[in-house]
């Protein structure tokens, strides 16, 4: 096969795996830069957002856009519950946290396994047909995650930039103290800013149903790539997330194409440590004081 006639497909793959990689690191970032905490589950609301994507439009033909409100409803206000329930009692102890968010993982994962079981169910595409540009055709389905996602992390800055909640979020993430003295009720922003991140994941999580299959395991890989973006970009680095999620996505695309799946793994861990090794901080982090 022409090697030439793979280089579109191959960056329109590496733009959807990154959409939904910048989507998870995102989410991921906002939480660790507001609270501080690392969350574990992050994974598992991606999952939850598959699931509510197969029953909701899969099962019970509910539109597509209804289908990721209902996630973002679902996923929020379970999100806002075990802040309140599980981290908010163990926040001042980072380790603790961390641990206790691990604990929600596994009992979600294995929740989601006793209920549904371990078997991958296919999704129909939101979109079907092919798009044909110049000599290259791509999936119209491909295109349209590109394109939601788009949409969401444009409609994501657009609230942290201009929204009052959005700007007490970006306070508190500068300098918690400094925010409590000029207002911001810390303990209100906590709970959102954990929804809020946990609702990225589950939209990632729906916008990718119809390219993966859904199964209880389905959030684990994006979890740790999410990890490794975060890292990669900067730790609570909003544009780094994004930065970084599109630089792994086309690394593991145009990798896993030309190379394959084990040295495309192999690469982006690479390129990783060579851009750590000059930039500590990330892409777009910085340095603590």
């Amino acid at each position: 096969m022409d090697i030439l006639a793979l280089l579109p497909q191959a960056g329109l793959n590496g733009l959807v795996i990154g959409a939904m990689y910048a989507l998870m690191a995102i989410g991921f970032s906002l939480v660790f830069g507001t609270m501080r905490i690392v969350n574990f589950a992050h994974g598992e609301f991606y999952m939850i957002g598959s699931f509510v994507a197969f029953f909701t439009y899969a099962q019970w033909e509910v539109p597509f856009a209804l289908t990721i409100l209902i996630a973002i409803a679902v996923v929020g206000v379970a999100g806002a519950a075990i802040e309140w329930v599980v981290v908010r009692p163990l926040r001042t102890d980072e380790l603790s946290s961390m641990i206790a968010t691990l604990g929600v993982s596994v009992v979600l994962q294995n929740g989601a396994l006793m209920f549904f079981g371990a078997s991958p169910r296919p999704m129909p595409d939101v979109v079907s047909g092919l798009v044909h540009l110049g000599p290259a055709i791509f999936s119209a389905s491909r295109i349209f995650v590109i394109v939601a996602a788009t949409v969401v992390i444009g409609a994501f800055w657009l609230f942290m930039q201009k929204s009052r909640t959005g700007r007490a979020m970006r306070a508190v993430a500068q300098d918690q103290e400094a925010a409590l003295l000029q207002g911001v009720d810390v303990e209100r922003i906590f709970p959102f800013a954990f929804a809020i991140g946990v609702v990225l994941a589950a939209v990632a999580g729906v916008l990718m149903a119809p390219v993966f299959s859904v199964s209880p395991f389905v959030g684990a890989t994006p979890m740790l790539k999410a990890f490794i973006v975060v890292i990669l970009g900067g730790l609570g680095s909003i544009p780094g997330a994004v930065l970084g999620g599109l630089l792994i996505g086309m690394i593991e695309s145009f990798g896993a194409t030309f190379l394959g799946g084990v040295t495309a793994d192999m690469l982006q861990l690479g390129v990783v440590i060579a851009i750590l090794l000059v930039r500590p901080a990330g892409l777009m982090g910085r340095k603590e004081a």
